[in-house]
Formats: structure tokens, sequence, C-alpha cells
């Protein structure tokens, strides 16, 4: 798959800018200072996006969702553990 190939979803940047292909993440990517490139979240951008350009298929939403995650800074958040429903309250008679 060619590193011009489009999400199939854009991704909306701060300030309006737009990342339409793996060429333009990868790019941003290039551009983020080296310390930043180097945290874990971007390394595994960049991994899904490698994916992406030598496989394709199932790659490309990967690695859009991997850019994502690493634009949002969201490594070690869990989603809040779902509570288990309480058992109904015992109806007076």
């Amino acid at each position: 798959m060619p590193w011009s190939t489009p999400f199939e979803d854009q991704i909306r940047l701060r300030g309006g800018r737009r990342l339409l292909t793996l060429q333009d993440a990868a790019d941003y990517i290039m551009k983020l200072p080296q310390d930043v490139q180097q945290q874990q979240r971007w390394q595994i951008a960049v991994e899904n996006l490698i994916n992406a350009a030598e496989t394709g298929n199932g790659w490309l939403m990967f690695a859009r969702i991997a850019v994502l995650r690493a634009l949002n800074g969201d490594e070690g958040i869990r989603s809040p553990r779902r509570q288990s429903p309480q058992p109904p309250s015992p109806s007076p008679k």
C-alpha cells in the first residue's frame, strides 16, 4: 500500500490542520522533537504506519487509531471499570 494512501477518516489536528494520508502522518511525526518521537505512544504510531504501508488491510485503521492515541496522549489511560449491577432491593411485603 503506498504512503499516499488516505485514511478512511482524516485526522484533525488542533489549529485546523489535517492528516489525510499515511505520508501526512509520518511527516507530522518526523517534525516532532526527537525526545517526543521516542515516546512509546509515538513509536507505536510509527510501527502501525509502517505496517499499514507494507501490508495494508486492517493496518490502515490501526495506524489511524495509534496516531489518534498518540496525539491525545492517552497512554496508560484505562476505561473506567464497569460496576456490576446491584441486585434489586427486596420489595416490602
